[in-house]
């Protein structure tokens, strides 16, 4: 019996497999609270800024911790190996969600907390009203117009300032990471333009409207005569949804494209709809005309 118990590492084997097991159900808690959001059980605002935010700071805390006092435990005093090893992988899991936890917040601080990015602002892409029947009367309003403004009835310095300018502020003026990271402050998003493509319209429709299939986007409209093409992108996670446009007009050389995607709620999209719309306009860019 003592060789069985002095493998085990007995009640500091008991203390390390508990504090394992409350690592994994950290994992499985944060989880949980995006897909209960994605399928309706609960609302997002409770998914994400009370299991997540609130509760899910706790948890990753008192894993952390836990973890820690099993790794202490088993170490102190004629170490157990099965108990250190039990005790290494909870803090290596807990480490590793603290670490998710702490990378979101310190990207939700990084940007602005804007959710509606276009390539021109002077010239608002317009969503059809099916997009707009789409997002409901409860969803994000869609402005237009340079004098769109950052309006939230908060004391943020950003309230009252043209979306414009946020959005303009918060751009690396160069196609250079490094330009980016170097700027001070360092610039979020990545440079947001319309890009002119050497195709006819009806061309590049295609070619946008093939990319858009490969994102896995919904389409919702398309009307290649008119150069309109709209989708809805909906997170894995929590099933957020945003709704993406794109216009496209003839112009001496080509075609000008021109985007705009806008988060459907919150007020932060921590980057995503820039990051979208830079990335897709690239791998439009990058197509065989």
């Amino acid at each position: 019996m003592s060789d069985i118990a002095d493998q085990s590492g007995g009640w500091r084997g008991r203390v390390a497999l508990g504090a394992l097991v409350v690592s994994i159900l950290s994992v499985l808690w944060f989880m949980a609270a995006a897909l209960g959001s994605r399928f309706g059980f609960w609302s997002w605002q409770f998914g994400l800024l009370t299991m997540m935010r609130d509760i899910g700071r706790v948890v990753a805390f008192g894993s952390v911790g836990l973890a820690v006092i099993a790794l202490v435990i088993a170490l102190i005093k004629s170490p157990r190996k099965r108990p250190a090893i039990l005790a290494i992988g909870a803090l290596v899991v807990s480490l590793l969600l603290l670490g998710r936890l702490g990378g979101l917040v310190a990207g939700a601080q990084a940007v602005p907390p804007i959710h509606d990015i276009q390539t021109d602002w002077s010239d608002p892409v317009r969503f059809s009203d099916a997009i707009m029947a789409a997002r409901g009367p409860e969803s994000n309003p869609v402005r237009y117009g340079t004098d769109a403004v950052f309006s939230y009835g908060s004391e943020s310095p950003l309230e009252g300032r043209l979306i414009a300018d946020i959005q303009e502020e918060a751009e690396c003026p160069s196609k250079d990471p490094d330009d980016c990271e170097d700027a001070e402050p360092p610039k979020p998003y990545p440079p947001l333009e319309p890009v002119t493509i050497n195709a006819a319209p009806d061309v590049v429709f295609a070619a946008a409207k093939r990319l858009v299939a490969a994102q896995g986007w919904t389409i919702v409209t398309e009307d290649a005569e008119g150069g309109v093409l709209e989708a809805t992108h909906t997170s894995t996670w929590f099933g957020f949804k945003d709704d993406v446009a794109l216009r496209l007009r003839p112009v001496p050389g080509g075609t000008r494209v021109d985007m705009r995607s806008v988060s459907r709620v919150g007020r932060s999209d921590l980057g995503a709809n820039s990051r979208r719309i830079s990335a897709f306009l690239n791998d439009l860019e990058g197509q065989r005309y």
